[in-house]
């Protein structure tokens, strides 16, 4: 089978650039996927959109050659399997709180002996000929650190074996962490936020797995490939679509003299 190219990109030293998908159409997904970025993630958590989205989305995604990926709604092994034999060639997981959460993400991500990933890799085999036990060396398993009890049991967590890389939230780890004392938001730049963020790359480091992160900015995830964050997300469909649409609209209103107040607002962090 193909090798998970990101892994290819980690290991002569260069920081990885993720797309993110939450708008749930495969022709979204084909023209995110063909914008330069290493690779795709098809969010089916916080997404509008449901397994039966994330197939052709991956199917989109296949043509241009970046890596997919799939952030799973919950720890549960039915999703996970599913968006693997759909063709992920990694999963991001939601609200992993200690090492049993983490030991159990890995163990749904490969197959015996190493797991009790069920044999069964419908579309992925057929996108990927020669996809089998081999995978388990190339999918990658991601757990998100966004919860008071994941920051507390961080080392363990990051020290769980098969895990090869963690993935920051802003958003929830503020409101996990701080309890409702600032706004859930991208790009945090409060001393206390910043501190666990990049402790958080720390810890990844010392135990050699990958460190990542959901940024608004291109400079703020500049930033944080320098604290060690080794792949970025920039901002998702929605919110570009949104930023371009909203800019266009201002040009045009500035151009024509059209300007009767009215205010563009993304609604969207992400």
């Amino acid at each position: 089978m193909q090798r998970n190219r990101l892994k290819d990109i980690w290991a002569s030293g260069q920081p990885v650039l993720v797309g993110w998908c939450s708008i749930g159409n495969p022709f979204t997904a084909e023209i995110m996927a063909g914008q330069g970025y290493d690779a795709i993630n098809i969010d089916v958590q916080h997404g509008a959109l449901d397994y039966a989205a994330l197939l052709p989305m991956l199917q989109a995604v296949r043509a241009s050659g970046v890596t997919p990926l799939a952030r799973v709604p919950w720890l549960e092994p039915g999703i996970i399997m599913k968006a693997l034999d759909a063709g992920a060639m990694g999963i991001i997981c939601p609200m992993v709180n200690n090492r049993a959460d983490a030991e159990a993400l890995v163990s749904y991500m490969r197959y015996p002996p190493l797991g009790q990933r069920s044999f069964g890799p419908t579309r992925a085999a057929v996108a990927d000929p020669g996809y089998g036990v081999e995978a388990n060396g190339e999918v990658l398993a991601m757990a998100m650190i966004e919860t008071a009890d994941g920051v507390r049991n961080l080392d363990e967590i990051c020290a769980t074996p098969g895990l090869d890389g963690v993935y920051v939230g802003p958003a929830d780890l503020t409101l996990g962490t701080q309890q409702g004392r600032l706004p859930p938001a991208l790009d945090r730049e409060e001393p206390e936020m910043i501190e666990i963020i990049r402790r958080i790359a720390d810890v990844c480091r010392a135990n050699g797995i990958k460190a990542g992160i959901h940024c608004g900015t291109p400079e703020y995830a500049h930033r944080a490939i320098r604290w060690g964050y080794e792949w970025t997300t920039v901002a998702a469909d929605s919110r570009l679509l949104a930023a371009a649409a909203g800019a266009s609209v201002a040009a045009w209103r500035s151009l024509t003299g059209r300007d009767d107040g009215a205010e563009v607002k993304s609604g969207s962090i992400y």
